[in-house]
């Protein structure tokens, strides 16, 4: 597995239309035009056949692809309700978490949490053979306690153990073992077993699934013990959630957010919202939005120097020209007209200066 961190802007995603169950219309698509094979048992709008509600309460889709060749999409940045896990068997791919970006090899296992965009492909899917299990365990933001379904047997201390590791630490790429590695594929031929009937689903060997599950669960837990996993406990307190929305702001700053469904989003009350943005960031989390807001138009004004002040206010999310220009005045002591006509004399000076040549 090798990683390249790298700093660049966060995915311009509204956060509800990324956490949402991915159709994944593209890979079905490839699918359906026999570019690949695809095999899943799904619920909401997850490709696949669909689970029914007395089986695997909690799995979301569990399933995997066998692309031959390379393809011509990838899955874009999105979030999952639940835990992701995904297991590369064969061949290579690219797999990028908000700014981390990896080239998967064979063996690698990723683990994504539901407040983790990431996406699949650079841009597109190459030829690869990818497993993949998303349980919800009844979680949207880092600060909340799990819900494992009770058919996960694992003993008391396992799951305790599996819970912590996986709140308290964030590393989304794992080399496996061969164990781990055969709990997939035996996953894949019993998933090859269900039955259908004109693409409905009529029968899935239960038990045998459920127990293959349980087996994989078991063998993360192995994988951590022997990985000498770094905690965090950070991650998973109220201040972090705080942290991602805050971050999130940057790339939603358009919304006309209230701060009852800022409160609302972070699984917070508002008091306590407003506690930990100050904490972080010594303004209230409106004022933190204005901040954003200003920021980017004040890069607007400059880069899109064809657009109106009054434009560029409304696209930032301010609801007047006259608010815009009275905010952007206090933020930077002029005036947005002026900020622009400072900045292109300034770079027409520039253009005028002699070049020295060596």
């Amino acid at each position: 597995m090798a990683s390249n961190r790298k700093k660049n802007e966060q995915p311009s995603k509204n956060f509800y239309d990324v956490f949402s169950a991915d159709r994944c219309e593209s890979l079905i698509k490839a699918a359906n035009l026999g570019e690949l094979e695809m095999k899943a048992l799904s619920r909401a709008n997850y490709p696949g056949l669909n689970l029914s509600d007395e089986v695997l309460s909690n799995i979301c889709s569990i399933g995997y692809w066998d692309a031959k060749k390379n393809q011509n999409w990838g899955l874009d940045w999105h979030r999952n309700e639940g835990l992701e896990f995904t297991f590369l068997s064969s061949g290579s791919l690219e797999f990028s978490v908000e700014n981390d970006y990896f080239n998967l090899t064979p063996g690698d296992l990723t683990i994504t949490r539901p407040w983790q965009l990431h996406k699949v492909g650079n841009p597109s899917v190459t030829s690869s053979k990818l497993y993949w299990l998303i349980i919800d365990v009844g979680v949207i933001q880092p600060h909340q306690d799990w819900n494992w379904p009770d058919w996960i047997i694992l003993s008391k201390e396992d799951m305790t153990y599996l819970t912590k590791i996986l709140r308290q630490n964030e590393m989304a790429v794992w080399k496996t073992t061969d164990a781990l590695h055969n709990c997939f594929r035996k996953i894949g031929r019993c998933i090859n077993e269900s039955q259908t009937n004109a693409n409905t689903l009529i029968r899935i060997p239960h038990s045998k699934l459920n127990i293959l599950i349980n087996e994989l669960f078991l063998q993360i837990v192995y994988l951590f013990k022997n990985g000498r996993v770094k905690l965090d406990e950070s991650l998973t307190i109220n201040l972090r959630t705080v942290e991602i929305f805050l971050n999130h702001l940057r790339s939603d700053y358009e919304r006309h957010w209230t701060l009852e469904e800022m409160a609302e989003h972070c699984g917070l009350g508002m008091t306590s919202l407003s506690k930990y943005c100050k904490q972080i960031t010594n303004l209230t989390p409106i004022n933190y939005l204005i901040k954003v807001r200003l920021e980017v138009a004040a890069r607007l004004l400059v880069e899109e120097q064809n657009k109106s002040v009054t434009k560029i206010g409304y696209e930032c999310g301010f609801s007047s020209g006259q608010y815009f220009a009275t905010a952007f005045k206090r933020q930077f002591k002029t005036s947005p007209k002026s900020y622009r006509a400072n900045w292109m004399a300034k770079n027409e000076e520039k253009l005028l200066e002699p070049q020295n040549i060596n």
